[in-house]
């Protein structure tokens, strides 16, 4: 987009300061993002852009009263759908915790409602005082693996691109097709090329080969490491190593040691995906920089890397520093170790102080009925959800491991009653479901699931990465069915059954993802969830319905579940339950 010329024209009379800017901040410790280092002077704004560093007088001054003066943060990899509200609330949650920009990839409404839900994500991130930049899905479905809500080509992908907040394509997580050139995703990146060289990946316990693979076809980024090595092996041959710390993938403390002074250009601070309560008490960027700052990284180095970094490698050219050209985005922080967020100004208007948002008030658009009815299935019994072992005792087992995305997959003994399957709470085998839920087929793949530790109940939601199908696990069939039947009834969500009753429920109609309520009252429903889980006898140090969320991703090892069946990712190929003798 081009520049105004009456526009560019105030902006170089105020730098040369033949004209008063709108604001000028004073008496504060500029944060040089460049240099890594503290700089003194008042910074000139004009229609919400830095364009001087020095001696300026202005119509409005913001006293700084000594505070430091930092770039603000940008996230460089997130699903808004996974703060379980619509974008403009989302809005409301992050900025208050500095973050006034986000890069997101709508890969999971698209998963559900295709177009429309890219559509309606754009829509809603359209008049917000936060600046949201879309990737559009490149694996919609994720995989050939599972049936998914819709199915998106390079050509419905192409008109999207014409939209100035469309950077790339998102993390391109089908492996397998891109190793083998398959048209489907290589189309995908032929027509980004045309528009962008944005291109996100998703290399989840995969090898170097793999990485030449996806860097010749020009895809530039990885939020999947999980150690140094991993890592070393991205920087190494040109990727950008993206940080991730989510509600499940707490991967900092894991990587931040891979970052120095010579390497750290090529690191981006990301949450992926991370729960409404989580960010709410926890924090976005600022939690990320907070524990690498925890870790020994260097303060103005972490700073750095949540903002100038994430500019740099998405092309946003006047975001991520306090200089002149640059837009008026900024944090006062009281406490540089602690980032201590005081104010949060979006091109020089302050939308939040000391923690509370405090920007113009959010016109959300209309929802559309058809992004409301999003849940279809057909009339189910508990003979659907039996397990076949015919005359095996031995199964495969999917093994959680808390707070992480992987699994193991084991191979253990289970009870067996008339050839079928029977879940034992003391050896904590749970029966585990994927119903699909977007075009009635009937599909319901069956599993057996370890380390929830449930003792009584069932539990279930429509938010299963990435089809988002229904998913549940349980002890019983009877509250597995319950739980499947509620989340029809109220178009989506989280539900917990004990007894035959619904003990909590969250409804999320928007797709089965999102809630049409205001932030508070989603977080209220959480809490509620999560005081109820001690009726269910769960005692686990991690969240059961975010975990239960990602057992159904079949791009992430080692053994998950789809709609299809139980699948081993190493293998790519679906497998019985049973094992035989």
């Amino acid at each position: 987009m081009g520049t105004n010329k009456d526009i560019l024209k105030k902006r170089i009379a105020a730098a040369n300061k033949e004209s008063l800017a709108d604001i000028v901040i004073k008496n504060g410790k500029i944060i040089d993002v460049f240099n890594l280092e503290i700089m003194d002077g008042d910074i000139a704004i004009i229609d919400g852009m830095f364009v001087g560093i020095g001696e300026f007088e202005g119509k409005q001054v913001i006293d700084a009263r000594g505070r430091y003066i930092s770039p603000s943060f940008i996230d460089a990899h997130v699903h808004i759908e996974s703060s379980m509200v619509t974008p403009s609330e989302f809005a409301k949650v992050v900025l208050p915790h500095g973050v006034t920009t986000v890069i997101t990839d709508p890969h999971e409404i698209g998963n559900v409602a295709g177009e429309e839900g890219i559509g309606f994500m754009l829509d809603d991130t359209g008049n917000i005082p936060l600046d949201v930049f879309t990737m559009l899905p490149s694996c919609v479905p994720a995989t050939p693996f599972e049936n998914a809500g819709a199915t998106l080509t390079a050509k419905e992908l192409k008109p999207f691109y014409k939209h100035e907040r469309v950077l790339g394509l998102a993390e391109v997580m089908d492996y397998p097709s891109l190793q083998k050139g398959d048209d489907s995703i290589v189309d995908k990146i032929t027509v980004t090329s045309e528009y962008s060289h944005n291109m996100d990946g998703h290399l989840a316990g995969l090898d170097t080969n793999a990485v030449n693979v996806y860097k010749s076809a020009g895809i530039r980024t990885d939020h999947e490491c999980t150690t140094v090595p991993e890592a070393l092996e991205r920087i190494r041959r040109g990727m950008y190593l993206l940080i991730r710390e989510g509600s499940v993938a707490k991967d900092l403390k894991s990587l931040i040691g891979v970052v120095n002074e010579r390497n750290a250009r090529r690191c981006l601070f990301c949450t992926d995906d991370k729960h409404l309560d989580d960010l709410i008490e926890e924090g976005s960027i600022d939690h990320n920089i907070r524990l690498a700052i925890n870790e020994g990284l260097d303060p103005l180095l972490a700073i750095s890397i949540a903002s100038l970094n994430a500019a740099e490698c998405y092309g946003l050219h006047t975001k991520g520093a306090i200089a002149p050209g640059y837009d008026a985005d900024f944090v006062l922080l009281d406490d540089i170790k602690t980032v201590s967020i005081s104010e949060v100004y979006k091109e020089g208007k302050q939308v939040a102080v000391y923690g509370q948002f405090v920007g113009d008030s959010i016109v959300k658009p209309a929802q559309k009925p058809s992004l409301t009815s999003t849940v279809h299935i057909p009339v189910l019994t508990e003979k659907h959800l039996q397990i076949n072992m015919g005359v095996t005792k031995e199964a495969h087992i999917i093994e959680i491991i808390p707070n992480h995305l992987r699994t193991n997959k084991q191979i253990e003994r289970v009870q067996v009653e008339n050839g079928f399957f029977i879940p034992s709470i003391q050896q904590d085998q749970l029966k585990m479901a994927v119903v699909e839920r977007h075009n009635g087929t009937g599909n319901i793949g069956l599993g057996i699931v370890k380390g929830f530790g449930l003792k009584k109940g069932a539990i279930a939601t429509t938010i299963a990465h990435d089809s988002h199908n229904i998913v549940a696990t349980g002890t019983n069939d009877r509250d597995i069915l319950q739980a499947i039947e509620a989340l029809y009834e109220m178009n989506g969500g989280l539900v917990m059954v004990r007894d035959g009753n619904i003990i909590a429920s969250l409804p999320l109609p928007i797709a089965g993802l999102m809630s049409d309520q205001g932030f508070e009252e989603v977080v209220s429903g959480l809490h509620e969830l999560e005081n109820a889980f001690v009726e269910l006898g769960f005692s686990g140090d991690f969240n059961p319905f975010l975990t239960l969320s990602f057992l159904t991703l079949p791009v992430i090892p080692e053994l998950k579940l789809t709609d299809l069946g139980l699948f081993d990712v190493k293998s790519s190929r679906h497998i019985e339950v049973g094992v035989e003798g």
